[in-house]
């Protein structure tokens, strides 16, 4: 069971493991928003509440301007795992102007791409096939790209967290 860490803002600040969650709430920097009822911890003291989501008490500023480093996973998810092309589900990513002829691996540069459209765009840019993209590729932005762990988020966190751009 993980548990989201928030700061005194509510913003999402990392994911991490129900131990440690119970740890900061026993030492009292942090405060429980949301608990598993279902699943308490035991120990020889008692039953104490599982922490879904806790609230530090102390606040500790996300820090801005953090560029978010580009990845498989992210670039998968930015596009809600749907080709750039034809719309159908992406298990690939492509490079819109592909590194051969000097494209990046950037999030501008990168697209979603179903294994279809991959094969057949080969070294092309989306001109020279006569495609169009769906849409223009952009950083992620919103601090649930900043947390590591909140891709995969628990249904008790739903109310904490901002929607997730695709």
């Amino acid at each position: 069971m993980r548990t989201l860490v928030l700061n005194a803002g509510f913003e999402p600040l990392a994911v991490v493991s129900f131990k440690r969650a119970v740890v900061l709430v026993m030492n009292e920097k942090a405060t429980i928003l949301s608990a598993d009822d279902e699943h308490p911890v035991y120990t020889a003291f008692g039953a104490y509440d599982r922490p879904s989501v806790i609230l530090l008490t102390r606040y500790v500023k996300i820090p801005t301007g953090r560029s978010i480093p580009v990845s498989r996973r992210g670039v998968l998810r930015r596009d809600a795992q749907r080709c750039g092309y034809c719309g159908g589900s992406a298990s690939t990513i492509d490079h819109v102007l592909p590194k051969s002829r000097g494209g990046k691996d950037t999030w501008e540069n990168l697209i979603a791409c179903c294994l279809r459209c991959n094969n057949a765009k080969g070294d092309r840019t989306p001109g020279e096939m006569h495609w169009t993209l769906r849409f223009h590729p952009q950083p992620p932005h919103g601090t649930n790209w900043m947390v590591r762990g909140v891709e995969r988020a628990e249904p008790e966190w739903e109310e904490f967290l901002a929607p997730v751009a695709a």
